[in-house]
């Protein structure tokens, strides 16, 4: 199968000299202009059956010149790598507004308006390529865990309907034109492995590949993600991928995520991503941490030789992508280490042999 050699190999050689930047919350940014049910609709879906205002991604199709100015906005601000506007795009959760038939289309349509901004950049500055980061979201079900209680047993999707759900959206943010695929924000690590089949089959249809981004979610203090795995567990359930980087992103600010971070850069033998909340969220869901509070963190992390990838989720602006990109300019990134090689298997706990 021929790879898509040259930017690949563009992007692991950027990532051995330089602290890459992600962008930041396209959520975050969209809240932000207030709009209404009429906005989501626009003149297309002005009919529409069913209440569509939340659905960020069909924005993409409604409103593309406000996605494509908050991904100039990141740009601007030092980004080197924009993410699709595709974090709930599958056909599983567009079925929320009845509308898995879009999905295929607002991916593509997604990906196209992170390509054009990201060539215009680029051209300005050749020397500073822009990648666009394909995303593939958690969807709003799972495959491991009951919604409800009474029947444990129960499940509301299966692995086959995530992987054709999410084999469309692959081949659609490939042909859009992205250079990376980001599965992220995984509270799930058998919906993740569900994503990472269909993404390799995507991968055999259409006949090329693209470096693989996966971005885990530790949900709360107990250092675990929903379906209740420790940080270096989820690492041996999904190593054997071998993606460019592995990464935790999402649910906590900065100083909870530390320690989960630390120990993501001991175990893990490829590079490292971290994209975390500008804090937790106060009481009216809004995010308070300051760039410059944030930027801190970040910055230490970095010195700390903790980080390849880091970027923010909800709550982050381009301020605080700029206080991140000025902040780690002169920082080194962090070495590959030199992993003993051993059997390392998983369930809740990692289970390492030799």
């Amino acid at each position: 199968m021929p790879n898509n050699t040259n930017k690949a190999q563009q992007i692991a050689d950027s990532l051995k000299q330089r602290i890459l930047i992600l962008d930041g919350a396209m959520g975050t940014m969209i809240q932000q202009h207030k709009l209404e049910e009429e906005d989501y609709r626009g003149e297309r879906f002005k009919d529409w059956h069913v209440l569509v205002k939340g659905n960020n991604d069909l924005l993409s199709l409604t409103k593309p010149e406000l996605i494509e100015d908050i991904h100039r906005r990141f740009l601007a601000a030092g980004a080197d790598i924009i993410e699709t506007n595709t974090f709930n795009s599958t056909t599983v959760s567009m079925h929320d507004y009845d509308m898995a038939s879009l999905s295929r289309e607002v991916n593509l349509e997604s990906a196209k308006l992170a390509r054009k901004v990201c060539d215009e950049f680029t051209a300005k500055t050749p020397e500073k390529p822009r990648y666009v980061a394909g995303v593939l979201g958690p969807t709003s079900k799972t495959c491991s865990i009951s919604p409800d209680v009474n029947d444990p047993g129960y499940r509301n999707i299966t692995f086959d309907k995530l992987v054709t759900a999410y084999v469309e959206s692959t081949l659609a943010l490939m042909e859009g034109g992205a250079d990376l695929i980001l599965i992220e924000t995984i509270f799930d690590t058998l919906n993740a492995k569900a994503a990472s089949f269909a993404v390799e089959e995507a991968f055999e249809q259409a006949g090329r590949t693209l470096p693989v981004m996966i971005s885990g979610t530790i949900t709360d203090a107990s250092g675990r993600t929903l379906s209740g795995q420790t940080t270096e567990a989820f690492y041996n359930s999904i190593r054997h991928i071998k993606p460019i980087s592995i990464g935790l992103n999402c649910a906590l600010g900065p100083d909870l995520l530390r320690q989960y971070v630390e120990e993501l850069s001991r175990v893990c033998e490829t590079f490292t991503s971290v994209h975390p909340n500008a804090g937790l969220p106060n009481e009216f869901g809004e995010y308070d941490l300051e760039p410059d509070e944030m930027a801190k963190e970040i910055i230490d992390w970095g010195k700390s030789g903790f980080i390849n990838i880091v970027g923010g989720c909800c709550g982050t602006t381009p301020a605080h992508i700029r206080a991140f990109a000025q902040g780690l300019k002169e920082v080194a990134p962090r070495a590959l280490p030199t992993i003993e090689i051993r059997m390392r298997l998983s369930g809740l706990e990692a289970c390492n042999l030799n």
